[in-house]
């Protein structure tokens, strides 16, 4: 009876990993069209997502670091990187189709690399990484070339998303290594002083009048049925990433794992054709499906053997029923943790 349940468990994550990471980026693209005030919005995501982690250890669901002010003095910086991350995300989506999203994310390997090999003196890519790198940018660049859809405002924050993710990617490694947070913990704290940044972020970007204006004046879709479903699925959505993510890679094999996630980015992409008109042309579509071969590419080139193992994540221990101890990487930890911003 043991290995039935333990399957059953194991599919229920993968299914659910692949809904929420195939839907996340479609869902905020939706949430940003109905609700137009992304600083608000990302606040509510903040709101949702530190209040769920702290609820759920209280269940002990999980286990996070406590929040401690002499540690978030240390965290702050990676923090703002990772507000400004989600701001930028959130302001792409909102002027440019979530295609145009998947392309320019798809690029932060090209750039990580360079960053690491640059600032972190890592060692230069192989050239198998190499090759893969330079079919993502061979994809990026035909899909941009051929963008019907292109406005220097939508170009403007995918460049300003592309360089803050990378900072962020590159950066958030560097915290894993010496901040000593457990996984949970660096989501708690990414979250928590992010809500409490986002009041001067309303101030500086002037969206705090747009908000009360819409309150005041009652025709604005703060409180509208669909607006606030899409809000809701969207902060639901950015705290079960983070649950099935980190629980998922528990219980499946890095390369189960990396599978699992290419087929998210092409469930993504067969999902945002289907439902709206809001995507790319058949040539952009195919540019885009040779960014993503590329990172499945680059993916394959550098698995290598898995870090020492740390102590198992109580989320997957409970789910799986299972004693043994699992391999978890630095690298995975900055995954999961940047798993919100993309969702792909």
């Amino acid at each position: 009876m043991a290995v039935p349940k333990q399957h059953y468990a194991t599919s229920s994550l993968v299914i659910g990993y692949a809904l929420c990471s195939s839907l996340l980026a479609v869902i905020n693209k939706f949430a940003i069209t109905k609700f137009n005030y992304p600083g608000l919005l990302t606040a509510l995501q903040y709101l949702v997502s530190a209040l769920g982690v702290w609820v759920l250890g209280k269940l002990g669901f999980l286990s996070h670091d406590p929040f401690v002010w002499e540690t978030a003095k240390k965290f702050l910086p990676a923090a703002i990187v990772f507000y400004l991350a989600i701001f930028t995300n959130t302001n792409l989506l909102r002027h440019a189709n979530v295609d145009t999203f998947i392309v320019f994310r798809s690029l932060t390997p090209l750039l990580v690399a360079i960053a690491d090999t640059t600032f972190r003196k890592q060692p230069i890519p192989s050239k198998l990484t190499f090759l893969s790198l330079l079919i993502i940018l061979g994809g990026a660049v035909g899909y941009v070339a051929t963008d019907s859809g292109f406005t220097l405002t939508a170009y403007s924050w995918a460049f300003a998303y592309l360089i803050t993710i990378t900072t962020e990617m590159v950066y958030i490694k560097h915290m894993v290594t010496n901040l000593g947070l457990n996984t949970w913990g660096f989501v708690y704290y990414n979250n928590l002083l992010s809500l409490m940044m986002a009041p001067f972020f309303w101030i500086m970007t002037g969206e705090y009048s747009d908000v009360f204006a819409a309150v005041g004046s009652n025709h604005g879709n703060l409180f509208e049925i669909i607006a606030f479903t899409a809000v809701s699925l969207s902060c639901v959505f950015g705290l079960l990433i983070s649950f099935f993510g980190f629980a998922c890679r528990k219980a499946i094999s890095a390369t189960a794992f990396t599978v699992t996630g290419v087929v998210n980015k092409f469930l993504t992409v067969a999902i945002n054709v289907l439902i709206w008109d809001k995507h790319a042309s058949p040539f952009g579509l195919f540019c885009l499906l040779v960014t993503i071969a590329g990172g499945i590419l680059y993916q394959q080139s550098v698995t290598g053997v898995n870090s020492p193992s740390i102590q198992r994540d109580p989320v997957a221990s409970k789910l799986m029923d299972d004693k043994d101890d699992g391999d978890y990487s630095n690298e995975d930890e900055e995954k999961g943790i940047s798993g919100k911003i993309s969702g792909v």
